[in-house]
């Protein structure tokens, strides 16, 4: 009869799922980022539509630091009108619960 043991590296499994979480952390802001300009433009990337109330202007990246690590941010720059996210509070660098 063998024993067959498996050992796990815990370290390494930890810090795989933190580098998971961080970055679905930093895709899902930046989806919200675009969607709050789609909605403040009245128009998707690319859609040209009467109702248009603005252009995008490209986008500038920003850090923020959360629990799990930094992530970067693409928010997203306007012409005709003032980008001001509900997501994010201007000029915020740090997530509260980092605080």
């Amino acid at each position: 009869m063998s024993d067959n043991i498996i050992q796990l590296n815990e370290q390494l499994i930890k810090t795989e799922l933190k580098e998971l979480v961080r970055s679905s952390v930093g895709e899902t802001l930046n989806e919200l980022l675009d969607k709050e300009a789609d909605e403040l433009i009245n128009a998707e990337k690319y859609e040209r539509s009467s109702e248009r109330r603005g252009y995008r202007s490209g986008h500038y990246q920003r850090k923020l630091t959360t629990t799990s690590g930094d992530v970067t941010l693409k928010v997203p720059k306007l012409k005709g009108i003032p980008f001001e996210t509900a997501i994010i509070e201007r000029y915020r660098r740090r997530e509260c619960s980092v605080e």
